[in-house]
């Protein structure tokens, strides 16, 4: 791998292990085994660095999911995205960290727009994003009373047919 893999790899590294807020380009630059200037070389900044390892770890979920749990089977697709608050719990961590900076930063609110106008795309929509969103912070914050994959499809299925 050349510096700028490396300084991905050691990006993705730090997210996990830190988060966001408390990776800083030494930290990166000494999991990534280069100099601190290679981050400024080969990505202009620490936001774009992590947003883009941000993007390719999301990304990297994305694809072992899809293998998981298939588009038709919902309750299976919904398990396992639930699964993955638990499994990943770091990595949905990191990304609500970085919904936080991007209310400072437009270089991170645009990548992370992109990715939820992919989200949007790859789950049929603005409202199971919604879902998504809302069912991780219940799962961040009070695991023990966050609902299943199956109680969601059934919960789903009873607000389609009404009262």
């Amino acid at each position: 791998m050349g510096n700028r893999e490396d300084l991905l790899a050691g990006a993705k590294k730090c997210l996990i292990e830190q988060g966001w807020a408390r990776t800083t380009v030494r930290d990166i630059a000494a999991a990534a085994g280069v100099s601190h200037a290679a981050i400024g070389y080969h990505f202009g900044s620490r936001d774009a660095l992590l947003t883009q390892a941000l993007v390719e770890a999301v990304d990297d979920l994305d694809d072992e999911l899809a293998h998981r749990a298939p588009v038709d089977q919902p309750e299976r697709r919904w398990q396992a995205l639930i699964d993955s608050f638990t499994t990943h719990r770091a990595l949905w961590v990191a990304q609500l960290e970085a919904a936080v900076q991007a209310q400072r930063s437009p270089e991170v609110r645009e990548r992370l727009a992109e990715g939820q106008r992919q989200g949007r795309e790859g789950l049929g929509g603005s409202v199971p994003l919604a879902l998504l969103s809302g069912l991780m912070l219940q799962w961040l914050v009070d695991p023990e009373h966050a609902p299943s994959g199956a109680e969601v499809v059934a919960e789903l299925r009873s607000l389609a047919v009404g009262p």
